[in-house]
């Protein structure tokens, strides 16, 4: 499944709710199945600046060049987020990492209805994981 379809299937869960507190129980879901940063790599190097909570992301890029992220947030909410994030892009070539256009954010509401300081954060995570996507596309 490409990133396209996957931002497909996030925004037709999201139709599913009638109201953003049940977007907000099901993001919060989402990060209870983050794959999790090894403990290792949950220190400053790891650390996503702008965002208000504490979020720690690392990338590895596999045999067949494909890239996978693991993350770790000490909030609930931006652990969810996060996690939203990677299932969009874990798995993908940094090429396509690098070129995605993350509309599916957009598409559910996310952006409006997260605070300023929040959208900062989900704007560094996407960042970071694009940067990621680049260096492996440069070390290729």
């Amino acid at each position: 499944m490409n990133i396209e379809h996957k931002q497909q299937e996030i925004v037709e869960e999201f139709s599913m709710f009638e109201d953003w507190m049940q977007k907000y129980e099901y993001i919060i879901e989402l990060g209870k199945d983050l794959p999790l940063i090894e403990k290792e790599n949950k220190d400053d190097e790891h650390l996503i600046r702008g965002c208000q909570s504490k979020v720690w992301l690392h990338a590895t890029v596999d045999a067949d060049g494909r890239v996978h992220f693991s993350a770790d947030s000490d909030a609930i909410i931006t652990k969810g987020m996060i996690a939203l994030i990677i299932r969009v892009l874990d798995s993908e070539k940094p090429v396509d990492i690098v070129e995605a256009d993350l509309h599916f954010v957009k598409d559910i509401g996310l952006m409006q209805h997260l605070s300023p300081t929040r959208s900062n954060g989900l704007a560094s995570m996407i960042k970071q994981m694009k940067y990621y996507g680049l260096a492996f596309q440069a070390s290729a």
